[in-house]
């Protein structure tokens, strides 16, 4: 592993964050705790540490020894200086005199010992950092490092891989004993420029910055070095039986199973993995031993839960779907046998968790992980594979091998560990996925943010693929090339996203574009261009969002862009008109036939809202027409008031949340009686 420090990166740290003393102390933490974040074979989402021992003031401007060190659950990748709270490094020192102290007198210690009590909770291994006399220290969890110590023999392979430039530490739970552990292993040989913690991670110290982030690259590279020289991986398993269902019908099937359970925590969104490291993995002969070992290193359990769920790939949708639902019923019977087993134990009794996994392994597929939120089960996918790099390359050496179960089940139930998932409010469409055809742009681009504020994971549709992708960035989703004429089209669009959302709630059907002309002239080419996209269209993307609610069989929503043509034509827009009457009808038709099965079918009717559709050109023209001006145009209603594409857009999100909701129509217009339903 090649250094990547750069003393003018380092210089310009200093210009961003300060120069000379305890300012420059603190530059160098930031880059150098930056520099560790980046790489994700040391450290992912939140985990690791760094620290610097510092001078600082207090309120009365009086200088003390300080420890700047990394807040908990702050990303080391994107760390600021508001990240690294300041502790007095004193009385953290006098600590190391007691026998033991439990975790809550620990934190509360070290909160009243910070020089501003707003700053974050430090890190649970403040105390760690604290007992070393390294200037600075900083803490990864290397995938390489831990290939060597998740092993039976781990302590003599590391003995082998590190000599004598790093002590060994035997697995202790995060906390006041592991602090006084380490410090006890340092001193033992205080030439050590690192520790290695079996089955956690390592650290390094030093007396800058630069020599403790070099001598962490060194260690890893080293463990490295022992791995290049362990023997060849198994080959990979060859696949057996009938081929296996591609992953956008597998996604939908398991995201139906775990969010219809009634221990469920509530709707969750997908990531999906199938590169090179997961498919070796997940071709090991001995995959479920490996995979029920535990996690990689323990602070990833709270994000993977101790077990992923395995289903043999194969067969048609209902052998498959069979398959995992019998899979994760014996999942949850063991999760709760294993919480009873282990809630026995001293500190209990606890509140136990939804016993639903986050990881679903599919040999010959991919990996399947699951969160509340988008973000979420991206950051437990990226664990997921690592473990999986991790406990495949620790096969090549020996016997991959976590900690203890009752171990596991500590960490994960660690109140500290946990607060590190924090307490975000809970959003009415936290767990949902949506998807916005024509969402480049207007209407649809607001329905996107519209719903993304709202908590769901949106799916950006469209045919301009710069467009959906900056509209999906706004909305902190994905984007999709589709163009809705385009059967083929539509087919792909749906399948990548269920494939990488795991399936799909909530359909807004609205890219359209207008038509004019009058009725007796116009061309039947015109006709069939308009009905192509505005009602053809619209059942293309209905039909294939409807399959894959049907495969995930809890239900889902289907909402239209119906606009007010439908039910109070235009002069002269006949050709647009006409398919959005009959779209209106298609969605009854929907709500009709498909209501058993719990999708519900909804439209929104809007009128003079400004797009792609209604351009500036064109209001001009109306308006111009009608002897008013642009603005007394798009006010013409019974309110006075404009409406917009947000008004619209919210008027979308209603109906998605309306839950007894069906073959509604909502018009958005401001007031329009001859738009009006009767």
């Amino acid at each position: 592993m090649p250094s990547r420090w750069s003393e003018n990166a380092a210089l310009e740290a200093e210009a961003a964050w300060g120069e000379g003393g305890a300012a420059r102390d603190l530059a160098h933490l930031v880059y150098a705790t930056r520099l560790l974040g980046a790489d994700p074979r040391l450290v992912l989402h939140g985990g690791g540490n760094s620290s610097v021992k510092t001078a600082a003031a207090d309120l009365t401007g009086e200088r003390i020894e300080a420890l700047r060190i990394k807040g908990s659950g702050w990303d080391m990748a994107r760390i600021e200086p508001a990240g690294l709270p300041a502790v007095r490094l004193a009385p953290l020192r006098r600590l190391r005199t007691l026998d033991t102290l439990g975790d809550r007198e620990m934190v509360s210690f070290q909160r009243g010992n910070l020089l501003d009590s707003n700053a974050p909770d430090p890190s649970v291994e403040t105390l760690l950092h604290a007992f070393l006399p390294h200037r600075y220290v900083f803490h990864t969890h290397a995938d390489a490092v831990l290939a060597l110590t998740d092993q039976p023999d781990g302590a003599a392979l590391c003995a082998e891989a590190f000599g004598g430039r790093a002590g060994v530490v035997p697995y202790v739970m995060p906390g006041f004993a592991l602090a006084k552990a380490c410090a006890a292993a340092h001193d033992a040989d205080p030439s050590v420029e690192g520790l290695i913690l079996l089955k956690h991670g390592v650290f390094s110290f030093g007396d800058s910055a630069r020599e403790a982030y070099e001598r962490m690259i060194a260690l890893v590279s080293l463990a490295e070095g022992r791995l290049a020289r362990a023997r060849p991986p198994r080959p990979a398993a060859a696949p057996r039986g009938v081929p296996p269902l591609p992953a956008s019908e597998i996604a939908p099937i398991l995201r139906g199973l775990l969010c219809g359970s009634e221990r469920a925590p509530g709707r969750m969104v997908a990531a999906f993995r199938a590169g090179p490291a997961v498919m070796d993995y997940l071709g090991l002969p001995d995959l479920r031993r490996v995979a029920f070992a535990g996690p990689a290193t323990p602070d990833h359990v709270i994000r993977t839960r101790p077990r992923p769920l395995i289903v043999e790939s194969g067969g048609g949708a209902a052998a498959f779907r069979d398959r995992a639902r019998r899979a994760l019923n014996a999942h949850v019977a063991e999760y709760d046998a294993w919480f009873a087993r282990n809630d026995a134990r001293p500190g209990g009794p606890r509140a136990p968790l939804d016993p639903c996994p986050r990881v679903v392994l599919v040999p010959g597929v991919g990996l399947f992980a699951f969160g509340r939120s988008a973000p979420a089960a991206v950051v437990c996918a990226d664990v997921a594979e690592t473990t999986a790099r991790v406990a495949a390359t620790a096969e090549a050496v020996g016997r991959f091998e976590s900690i203890s179960e009752a171990d596991i089940f500590d960490v994960e139930y660690w109140p500290l560990e946990q607060a590190k998932l924090g307490k975000a409010s809970a959003r009415r469409l936290d767990g949902h996925v949506v998807a916005v055809t024509g969402g480049g742009s207007g209407l649809g681009r607001a329905a996107a943010e519209a719903f993304a504020k709202e908590g769901a994971a949106v799916a950006v549709l469209d045919r301009d693929e710069a467009a959906a992708a900056e509209a999906a960035e706004a909305a902190g989703g994905l984007a999709f090339a589709c163009d809705v004429t385009d059967s083929a089209s539509v087919r792909a669009a749906f399948a990548d996203l269920a494939r990488s959302f795991g399936g799909l709630d909530v359909l807004v059907s609205n890219a359209g574009a207008a038509w004019q002309g009058r009725i007796g002239d116009v061309a039947e080419s015109v006709l069939h261009e308009s009905f192509a996209l505005n009602f053809y269209g619209h059942q293309r993307a209905a039909q294939a969002a409807l399959a894959v609610m049907r495969a995930q069989g809890v239900g889902g929503v289907l909402l239209f862009n119906a606009s007010k043509q439908a039910v109070n034509p235009g002069r002269d827009f006949g050709p647009y008109g006409l398919p959005k009457a009959a779209l209106l009808a298609l969605m009854r038709q929907y709500a009709l036939d498909h209501g058993a099965e719990g999708i519900r079918a909804n439209a929104v009717n809007a009128d003079r809202i400004r797009s792609g559709l209604l351009t500036e050109a064109m209001i001009a023209a109306r308006a111009a027409a009608r002897g008013v001006s642009a603005d007394e145009y798009m006010a013409g209603n019974l309110l006075g008031r404009e409406v917009t594409a947000e008004d619209a857009a919210r008027a979308f999100v209603d109906l998605a949340l309306a839950e007894k909701t069906t073959g509604a129509v909502v018009t958005v217009d401001g007031g329009n009686v001859a738009a009006a339903l009767r």
